[in-house]
């Protein structure tokens, strides 16, 4: 007989990760990473930047969707999403800060 899984429980700490895991997925769905970003600064800084602002949003989006039908775990959900949101993006803001003072040789031309 094939154990039983619970089904009505559920954890803060799962909703908080997939929250959290969402956000980034998104992202990294929409732009390229942090490491890409800073190299390639001096050619696509700008165009990298607006699909990490729209990669937030969509983000925003699912996480608010979540939180909206999972009252029981909205905190979890909410501080998971807006955790990974505010990392991702200061993650891309210090990339792209870096890459411009850097100046080094991009593996893009334009």
């Amino acid at each position: 007989m094939p154990a039983q899984v619970e089904t009505t429980g559920g954890s803060n700490g799962i909703a908080f990760l997939v929250s959290a895991g969402i956000v980034y997925e998104i992202i990294a769905a929409a732009c390229s990473s942090p490491q890409t970003t800073e190299i390639n600064a001096s050619t696509r800084a700008d165009t990298l930047m607006k699909w990490v602002n729209i990669g937030l949003v969509q983000a925003l989006g699912f996480v608010a969707i979540a939180a909206y039908v999972d009252p029981k775990h909205r905190g979890a959900i909410l501080s998971g999403g807006l955790l990974a949101g505010g990392l991702m993006y200061g993650q891309y803001a210090h990339a792209k800060k870096a890459g411009l003072a850097n100046g080094g040789p991009p593996t893009e031309r334009v």
